[in-house]
């Protein structure tokens, strides 16, 4: 790539630290020199989130991609949608800030799928917020899955050199027990492999976490070990994939941190999410896999019980934008978050 990647970063619920977070990490001129960063949304909000950081950038609203410049002196704004301020208040839910930030999460979405945009960074919305605004989707995930047309993305969240690659997501734990088949799990092994091999691994190291305590302990504590994840490992190898397991999950997650396995498979939400925020929660990003376009996200929510007080840690953040300048960048992942 000849030109510093354009990277969108998307302000996220403006009641929340999403607009904090986002101009703070901005704040930090090693992430300026390396891509043309822009925010997407309310230029009322990244000024209100400049005042409380003390930037002394200059805000520069935009209504178009072209007229990003990018640099060391402004703060770019794409002003999307006829926000209302006056209508919501920091640190509570409302159907002006869900509305607001569904049409930011579009928009770069529109932006990254007509390649007007290099990789897109998301600062966290609020479910109830959307839920209240009549929004038909649970969160980013679903709205890119939608407008993109992908059949499989999936979340990888991680922090230093542990990497959880989800099965699923948003699924209570009953749904998530029974979405382990042989077929969903082969899948995300498949996913997992094209993706990292992407990222500059030539032979990814996989490994796959079993479901039920023991790694099912040969079927006497459940057996979607035996007759559905082992099998789709084995299948997978077959096809010259590197994966071992399946794994019990108090025993994966060490080897993984100790270099064993490039990336852990896990089987549902908490099991990949607990591990990765003990391991380092500061640092911890998302990354989608299976989406035609780059994106990361922060690891954490819109913190309404701080938002607009100035205390946000914008680690995460920051790490998100490292790592979707280094994807673009076509440098990998091997180093974005260590």
């Amino acid at each position: 790539m000849t030109k510093q990647p354009l990277i969108a970063i998307t302000l996220g619920d403006p009641a929340g630290i999403g607009p904090e977070v986002a101009v703070k990490a901005l704040e930090r001129d090693e992430l300026r020199k390396e891509a043309r960063l822009f925010l997407l949304g309310s230029p009322t909000s990244a000024a209100s989130a400049m005042r409380l950081v003390g930037s002394t950038r200059e805000l520069r609203p935009i209504q178009h991609v072209t007229d990003v410049r990018g640099g060391a002196e402004t703060t770019e704004v794409l002003v999307v949608g006829g926000f209302r301020e006056d209508y919501f208040s920091m640190g509570e839910h409302s159907v002006v800030a869900g509305e607001a930030s569904h049409i930011w999460v579009e928009e770069a979405a529109r932006l990254a799928l007509e390649g007007q945009v290099d990789a897109i960074v998301t600062a966290p919305i609020n479910k109830e917020s959307w839920q209240m605004a009549g929004s038909p989707d649970t969160g980013h995930q679903e709205v890119f899955k939608r407008l993109s047309g992908s059949k499989q993305v999936a979340t990888m969240l991680v922090t230093g050199n542990l990497r959880c690659m989800h099965l699923s997501t948003h699924k209570t734990l009953a749904e998530a027990c029974a979405y382990v088949t042989r077929e969903n799990v082969l899948e995300a092994i498949r996913l997992t492999d094209r993706h990292f091999k992407e990222w500059g691994f030539t032979n990814p190291h996989i490994g796959v976490a079993a479901l039920n305590p023991h790694g099912g302990d040969g079927g006497l504590i459940g057996e979607e070990e035996l007759t559905e994840i082992k099998p789709a490992i084995e299948a997978a190898c077959e096809e010259g994939i590197t994966a071992t397991g399946p794994i019990p999950a108090d025993s994966v997650f060490p080897q993984a941190i100790a270099g064993h396995y490039d990336v852990v498979v896990v089987m549902y939400h908490d099991q990949g999410h607990i591990a990765i925020k003990v391991h380092g929660l500061e640092k911890s990003i998302s990354v989608n896999l299976g989406l035609p376009f780059i994106r990361t996200s922060v690891d954490h929510g819109t913190a309404f019980d701080i938002a607009g007080t100035g205390v946000a840690d914008e680690t995460s953040m920051f790490e998100a934008i490292k790592t979707a300048i280094r994807l673009a960048k076509k440098e990998g992942l091997a180093e974005a978050n260590s």
